[in-house]
């Protein structure tokens, strides 16, 4: 009873151990992040290793102390299973110590299926265990022949009162309070990775793979799970006011809007990359917070004062790939191509000529 609070914290992480494992390793192959089942794999290796370690000093102070040997009478036995040559027998014992009161103890050992006639109720058997855990009873299948003379002519009575399987140390608890210890530990990593499932389920359930449809009679747009894209017909910009934020918009709903990793705008045509199902490796953006008012003057000011005469075409590059929001705004004509970067609120933070 002293290691009660023992053996119910150790069951406790050890269950606790394995449900972060389990659970990291299907949470990760839904997401495809193979990071987390290496962390998964990576903390039940070290928990064993530390276990391990523990026991170390507790194993080698046993190994040091020989074990108690003992007489014992056969109350009964039964095979418990086994398909090959040595199988399992729970076994009833009464144990006589030669300076303790004797006692009854129930295990099971396994036995060669040759040897099992030998082991009968009533024969007189040779037993060892540990000192300080005397219900932890081994047979001793070939004693030294003075315990083996001993054996053959001893008489023992039955211990009075049912056998004991263990030491009732852990009882029902220990097995409950694992079993709690796994529940939480895989719902701590469902909680922590609770958003990106939600995205991997969206966007599994939320729209077939490819879907294009006319939003009028001068633009189309064409959604993927991968992107969406809108082409504007002839006479029509994305630099009108509120043109670029409304198609935004209207192409990213729901749980996408989450998901988005690049916004590429032209004169006619508007591109929203999105990170592919579970992926966490790439930095995403808010496609609320771009400054979608700014691009115009982004686009005049890069088309007019970077040394691009006649300029032909323009883009702007919208990601978070360091870190932080920021937008690249191109300008290509006979002269080359020039380029500014902006950040998040659309305040221009470098400019590049064109041969510069």
């Amino acid at each position: 009873m002293r290691n009660r609070p023992v053996v119910l914290v150790r069951g406790f992480l050890t269950g606790g151990v394995a449900g972060v494992f389990l659970a990291a390793v299907v949470v990760g192959i839904i997401l495809s992040y193979e990071l987390l089942i290496a962390g998964g794999v990576c903390l039940l290796a070290v928990y064993v290793l530390i276990r391990y370690l523990a026991g170390l000093p507790r194993r080698t102070r046993e190994a040091e102390v020989p074990p108690y040997l003992a007489l014992a009478v056969i109350e009964s036995l039964e095979a418990v299973g086994g398909e090959t040559s040595d199988i399992p027998v729970k076994f009833d014992l009464t144990v006589a110590p030669d300076d303790a009161p004797a006692f009854r103890v129930e295990f099971t050992q396994d036995i060669n299926l040759a040897d099992l006639p030998d082991y009968r109720p009533r024969r007189i058997l040779v037993v060892q265990y540990p000192p300080d855990r005397p219900l932890k009873v081994r047979i001793v299948k070939r004693p030294a022949p003075d315990w083996e003379e001993r054996a053959s002519s001893a008489r023992l009575d039955s211990a009075p009162g049912p056998a004991r399987a263990s030491e009732a140390v852990e009882g029902c608890g220990a097995p409950l309070v694992g079993f709690l210890g796994l529940l939480l530990g895989a719902a701590l990593v469902v909680l922590l990775f609770r958003a990106d499932l939600s995205d991997h389920n969206d966007s599994g359930t939320a729209r077939p793979s490819v879907s294009s449809s006319s939003t009028s009679s001068s633009s189309t747009t064409s959604v993927s799970s991968a992107s969406g894209t809108v082409a504007l017909g002839p006479g029509q910009s994305f630099l009108e006011e509120g043109v670029l934020g409304r198609t935004v918009a209207g192409l990213a709903r729901g749980a996408d809007r989450q998901r988005a990793l690049t916004v590429v705008v032209q004169e006619r045509l508007l591109t929203v990359v999105f990170a592919p199902a579970g992926a966490r490796a790439a930095p995403r953006i808010d496609l609320d917070s771009l400054p979608y008012e700014r691009v115009p003057a982004l686009v005049k000011e890069a088309t007019t004062t970077l040394g691009v005469a006649s300029p032909r075409t323009w883009q702007v590059i919208a990601d978070g790939l360091t870190g932080r929001v920021a937008l690249r705004v191109s300008v290509s004509g006979s002269e080359g191509t020039a380029y500014l970067e902006a950040d998040g609120q659309g305040q221009v933070v470098r400019r590049v000529s064109a041969g510069g």
